[in-house]
């Protein structure tokens, strides 16, 4: 059995947010969830890279992480437009997003980069939330727990069992992202944690149970209880229902209870 951990809740908000609007929208959720013991919870935002400087300064890490959604595989070069590693660990940032849906399908990442990435942001001490999921074409030829199994393994080539502290996955089915995407149903999720879960055991026997994986794909207020209860999900990274603070607390205190009663 897996060590005893908080409930994971966060979110990316994406190109969304001026450094001056995150700051505000980070001021009143520290001050909303302050309250809520960090052993049960541990709570992160990843704006955009304009708004990480605001953002650190704004939050008591220890409250709220601050990641990045994005990061370049080298420490320096003439990588025009790239952010490297060392630059967001001098900003004061521990979390770095990766793999994610959009950054795949718009901007050339692939499986390879994606591993590439994790190991630029192990090697400066810094976590990786490694975004996985299947798109609807792949869904529908029943290939997408190969297509999840791929993707973990070689995300996590090379990555020592000692690393483990250091990683998160977040499954994010491809066709449940966006302003049109349709959630993917409870069991369907904790189905598909439970193949990343498989995975994760088969490469690590040892630490495996331990990586936490999230859910992420069109949650919001109404749905995040019932992916709360399944016991393959570890936590989840909500989209744009997470980005008015007062309704974001309101979702973590209501998952946060499900989540301790289905763990009891």
């Amino acid at each position: 059995m897996g060590k005893p951990r908080p409930l994971l809740m966060g979110s990316n908000l994406k190109m969304y947010k001026t450094a001056g609007q995150t700051r505000e929208y980070l001021a009143a959720l520290q001050e909303l969830t302050a309250d809520i013991p960090r052993t049960e919870l541990q709570l992160f935002i990843i704006p955009s890279f304009t708004s990480l400087p605001a953002a650190v300064e704004q939050v008591d890490q220890d409250l709220i992480r601050i990641g990045a959604q994005n990061v370049f595989w080298e420490d320096q070069g003439a990588w025009t437009g790239e952010i490297s590693p060392l630059m967001l660990k001098d900003l004061g940032v521990g979390l770095v997003e990766l793999g994610h849906s959009e950054r795949r399908e718009h901007f050339g990442d692939t499986d390879l980069t994606v591993q590439r990435k994790v190991q630029a942001v192990l090697r400066h001490g810094m976590h990786a939330l490694i975004c996985v999921g299947e798109t609807a074409q792949e869904k529908e030829l029943g290939v997408g727990t190969e297509r999840l199994r791929a993707q973990v393994k070689i995300a996590l080539h090379g990555v020592p069992e000692g690393a483990l502290d250091q990683i998160w996955i977040a499954y994010e089915p491809v066709w449940a992202i966006g302003e049109k995407g349709v959630p993917a149903e409870a069991p369907y999720a904790n189905e598909m944690h439970g193949v990343i879960r498989q995975v994760l055991k088969e490469l690590y026997p040892n630490r495996g149970a331990d990586v936490p994986i999230l859910y992420g794909g069109s949650v919001n207020l109404d749905n995040a209880d019932s992916f709360a209860a399944q016991p393959e999900v570890d936590g989840l990274f909500v989209g744009r229902s997470a980005w008015e603070a007062a309704r974001f607390n309101e979702m973590i205190r209501r998952t946060l209870k499900v989540w301790k009663e289905a763990r009891r």
